[in-house]
């Protein structure tokens, strides 16, 4: 199964927490005290904030899914989408969880992440290397 993704950047993590579990009508799955994640069946998103100095507003958008081979289909979407622009991230600790990852700007300049999570983490993203708009988008995604 696949499960819609958006990552936002907050101001106040606590008022946005309140917010968004009085909108949602449910606490957040996982709470750190830098970034709060909510698992919604109905519609099915990953919605997470995180308040980590970036400007506030849409951080990034991506697809979640639950199988590395779920994972291999969105590479060739992507591929398709933005052929010879995907950013392969194995094994990127990021967002308190450890998952096999690719990312891909729209011409927008959003950026888009599909991703398979294996287990959580104990650190927001110890390895990423990212721009300072953005979280755990690694740099050529981002330019």
């Amino acid at each position: 199964m696949n499960r819609f993704h958006v990552h936002v950047a907050v101001n106040n993590l606590a008022q946005s927490i309140d917010f968004y579990s009085k909108l949602f009508g449910q606490p957040p799955a996982r709470r750190e005290i830098d970034y709060a994640k909510w698992m919604l069946d109905d519609p099915s998103v990953n919605f997470a904030i995180s308040a980590r100095g970036h400007k506030a507003g849409l951080n990034h958008l991506g697809i979640q899914t639950d199988s590395a081979e779920g994972l291999a289909d969105l590479r060739r979407r992507a591929d398709a989408a933005a052929p010879g622009d995907v950013l392969p991230d194995s094994g990127a600790a990021c967002c308190y969880a450890r998952s096999d990852k690719h990312w891909m700007i729209d011409p927008q300049g959003i950026a888009w992440e599909h991703f398979h999570t294996m287990e959580n983490a104990v650190e927001f993203g110890s390895d990423t290397k990212t721009q300072s708009g953005a979280c755990c988008i690694p740099l050529r995604a981002g330019a």
